[in-house]
């Protein structure tokens, strides 16, 4: 039995009992006391798509529609390596974030090779750290929806042997039970659901298998928090627990990170400011106990014209902007003030 699954096995059977599902109300909201019912302060915060279709006041949040990302990346996805992951993405972060995966456990006690699925990798970046850790590349999978993103991917010889595949974070091809690591650093942002791709996480995981979620975390700051609603999501810290809880992981865990120059400043958010943790316990084979009915996007009437989605990609494009700017601003000052000083 390998650590997580000795960690996951008494608190499963305590919390997913028979391999019921629980009913949700609107917003993913779990309904009623049973197994997976969350304390109240859990369960108002556990917000998806569909929350905001129905009325609850929310963000602008330009970019954070799978359409609008597409061209996003269309065009950033030519400078990402060397313009976005040098402010906000570094090694040291990566090897920091991906630690609570335990992604080398196999490798160092001579198991068998753990199956990996890194969703939303991008160019990837996070995929590396994966195979750099110990993971075979041909253990690993790599799925994300935008094919120019996946064709960095592909030129990377680190990645020769991997899996690179287009596919949807909310709607996994895959079929349940098969990883025993699920990985997604730098996408949940832009997910319409949230809930609906951690739900698409332990389904695919096995029993006894870990889902590790690297994201941006909101911030407090009035002017970045104005920009990052304007630009895509950026989560609360709670807001990352209560989705994976809801989705039916136990022993969820969220460790802070940051760029070093930071000074652990953390009120003008980060666009990779935590790692999230949870475990698929052992009694838990199957999909997740939370049913979503179906995708927000299904359930679209109608369609956004080019020229909203031409508008809504260059305004949110502006707003995130602002988050290229932020880091040199902060390096700066660090560069600039005793480091007895902290940032807050």
């Amino acid at each position: 039995m390998n650590p997580i699954e000795s960690m996951a096995s008494a608190t499963t059977r305590a919390r997913v009992g028979g391999g019921g599902r629980v009913p949700v109300g609107i917003g993913g909201r779990v309904r009623g006391r049973g197994p997976l019912a969350l304390p109240s302060r859990g369960r108002s915060n556990v917000r998806t798509a569909r929350s905001a279709a129905a009325g609850e006041t929310a963000p602008f949040r330009l970019i954070q529609h799978k359409h609008e990302a597409w061209w996003f990346y269309r065009y950033l996805s030519q400078v990402y390596d060397h313009v976005v992951n040098p402010g906000h993405w570094t090694k040291d972060m990566r090897e920091d974030a991906l630690e609570p995966a335990l992604l080398h456990v196999a490798h160092k006690r001579r198991l068998s090779p753990l199956k990996v699925i890194d969703v939303g990798g991008g160019t990837g970046f996070s995929t590396t750290g994966i195979v750099e850790a110990g993971v075979p590349a041909e253990n690993v999978t790599l799925v994300d929806q935008s094919p120019h993103q996946l064709e960095k991917a592909r030129k990377k010889p680190q990645l020769k042997g991997c899996t690179i595949e287009e596919g949807d974070a909310e709607n996994l091809r895959f079929e349940t039970n098969t990883f025993d690591r699920y990985v997604s650093c730098g996408s949940i942002e832009y997910w319409p659901d949230p809930q609906r791709g951690i739900v698409e996480a332990f389904r695919v995981l096995k029993p006894g298998g870990l889902a590790c979620m690297v994201g941006p975390v909101h911030p407090t700051h009035c002017l970045s928090r104005f920009m990052a609603d304007a630009w895509m999501l950026f989560p609360t810290e709670q807001e990352y627990l209560d989705w994976f809880r809801a989705a039916g992981f136990t022993s969820v865990k969220l460790k802070r990170i940051g760029p070093k120059w930071y000074r652990g400043c953390r009120k003008h958010g980060l666009i990779m400011g935590c790692s999230v943790t949870g475990v698929k316990g052992l009694s838990a084979e199957g999909e997740s106990p939370l049913e979503l009915g179906e995708m927000a996007e299904n359930r679209q009437t109608k369609k956004a014209g080019w020229f909203t989605t031409l508008l809504r990609v260059i305004l949110g494009s502006l707003a995130g902007f602002y988050y290229f700017v932020i880091p040199v601003y902060m390096w700066l000052k660090n560069l600039v003030l005793p480091k007895s000083v902290k940032f807050t």
